[in-house]
């Protein structure tokens, strides 16, 4: 495309800064598209930025990824996005340990055939169950990448494509993962263990389709990586190559709404009043979020967008990040993350609420000790979290300046939920509480402050066969001009926003897909 004419004229303006928004940025303009990024944020990343306190830093999304090695596909994608500039080392062979009651514990690791062993050895009655539920996870991601890849495909391809590939399709994605699981293993506790991972993709095992935990699981399969530098590393990485197209990437500067011409999407109006312009509009802010706040009344009136917006976000969660003076892994921090399943009923997981009521899982990561950069400093400095899963009804009371009105009950609730996940944490590590000299709580209001997504929807929207299977979420709209990208297009996560970021990209400009082989 020609360059533009004058500062506020761009070839494609992208709505959001998160992965998918970065990703199908960086991506166009490696092809000589020169973007506008804009992001209402203070900090560039949505949830692949860093914040710092008291001299620790922590990610506010990233905990791990799969498929980052420089020989992987997200690797090989984000080594052509960077230059190489990023890079994801190894968490080692062990990436996840699942705790559960009366002591159960089991280590999930690399590679693929190591952790179908262990399973194995703690489930010797059902190894061909074992085996069966790996053969269906690989089916069902490539189902999932097939619907992924429709998504960015224009018609009648897309249609011929999924007549073609119709029966795998729905055989995966049409189906829950507990329907799934419970058709293929018999043992309820080796159920649980296989879905015990559904917060890496926030779809409750008795609600998401299987394709997703397919997808999200097969791809840590050949284990987990960690970015150097932390998650902040990533912008760090792209932004440059945005500007050095002659683009620009612009924090703290919210979208008010998408502008139309006859129907055709050809710019944006921020809410300072600024108004740019392109022929190409890209929203990476999520598929409801820009329904709902972006988009003229007439267009929201149409079926595509009618679908979206009867979508629900996906879960929330609170975090209590940690910082902490001394050797943690000597007392007891490993690279590895931890699940800690109160009940073997892993769909019993979200947190409502109450005073009373217990924690029934909780996720537990020590990010310093899986960035190879980090430094701890004279004092040794290192960070972790604690994350809890939860239901909005949480914090609804105090949502929509609810906390502002009634600030002192907004202050002891979350006194409340900090003292609780603190107590939690050392229960679990108690070697490592004596050195915590730090702790502060992210609350699901942060999230939605800080990304706008409704009601502090961590992964986009709900991860049902029905969202799976729709329609509406093309990456190219029925409004001409007007595309979406990120989790929404593809796949909660990290990845799956890059994939969705990628197939966003070759949505509008075809020599994109040349790097999907």
């Amino acid at each position: 495309m020609t360059a533009a004419s004058n500062e506020n004229q761009f070839d494609v303006i992208v709505i959001g800064s998160g992965m998918g928004g970065m990703t199908t940025a960086t991506a166009l303009s490696r092809m000589g598209h020169q973007v506008l990024m804009l992001e209402q944020a203070q900090v560039l990343g949505g949830l692949t930025h860093s914040f710092t306190r008291a001299g620790f830093s922590w990610d506010v999304g990233l905990h791990y990824c799969g498929i980052f090695g420089h020989a992987q596909f997200a690797g090989r994608i984000l080594d052509w996005l960077s230059g190489g500039t990023i890079e994801f080392r190894s968490l080692g062979t062990i990436y996840d340990t699942l705790h559960f009651p009366d002591g159960f514990e089991i280590a999930v690791g690399r590679p693929a055939e190591a952790y179908k062993m262990e399973l194995k050895d703690q489930f010797p009655d059902n190894a061909a169950e074992i085996d069966a539920y790996f053969e269906a996870l690989l089916s069902a991601e490539e189902a999932a990448y097939m619907v992924g890849a429709e998504r960015s495909i224009p018609e009648p391809f897309r249609s011929a494509h999924r007549w073609w590939n119709k029966k795998k399709i729905q055989r995966w994605a049409n189906r829950t993962t507990g329907e799934v699981i419970d058709e293929l293993i018999s043992n309820p506790k080796l159920a649980a263990v296989l879905s015990a991972q559904w917060g890496t993709y926030g779809g409750k095992p008795r609600e998401a389709s299987f394709a997703f935990h397919g997808m999200v699981m097969g791809h840590y399969l050949e284990g987990a990586g960690y970015p150097v530098g932390g998650a902040g590393a990533i912008a760090k990485g792209l932004v440059p190559v945005i500007e050095a197209a002659g683009g620009c990437a612009r924090a703290g500067t919210p979208v008010s709404e998408i502008l139309l011409e006859i129907g055709k999407a050809v710019g944006v109006r921020t809410q300072s009043g600024e108004q740019f312009h392109a022929p190409i509009i890209v929203s990476a802010i999520g598929a409801g979020e820009t329904v709902k706040h972006l988009l003229p009344r007439e267009i929201c009136k149409q079926s595509w967008a009618q679908e979206i917006a009867t979508f629900k976000p996906s879960i929330c969660h609170f975090d209590l990040y940690l910082g902490f003076e001394g050797d943690i892994a000597k007392h007891g921090a490993t690279r590895s993350n931890h699940w800690f399943y109160n009940s073997w009923d892993t769909n019993d997981a979200i947190w409502t609420g109450g005073d009373s009521e217990p924690f029934s899982m909780a996720f537990v990561s020590f990010s310093s000790l899986k960035n190879p950069a980090h430094d701890p400093g004279p004092t040794s400095k290192h960070t972790g979290d604690v994350m809890l899963w939860a239901d909005w009804s949480s914090v609804a009371k105090f949502a929509d300046g609810g906390a502002a009105e009634h600030p002192d009950e907004w202050a002891a609730f979350k006194q409340s939920i900090e003292s609780r996940m603190l107590n939690f944490f050392k229960e679990k590590f108690p070697d490592l509480a004596p050195l915590i000299v730090y702790h502060e709580l992210g609350t699901p209001l942060a999230t939605a402050f800080f990304t706008g997504h409704e009601k502090g929807g961590f992964y986009g929207v709900e991860t049902t066969p029905r969202r799976m299977l729709s329609d509406a979420l093309n990456a190219r709209t029925p409004v001409p001009g007007l595309f979406l990208t990120g989790q929404d297009v593809m796949s909660p996560g990290i990845a799956g926003a890059l994939a969705g970021g990628m197939f966003s990209a070759a949505a509008v400009d075809p020599r994109v897909f040349q790097k999907l082989k």
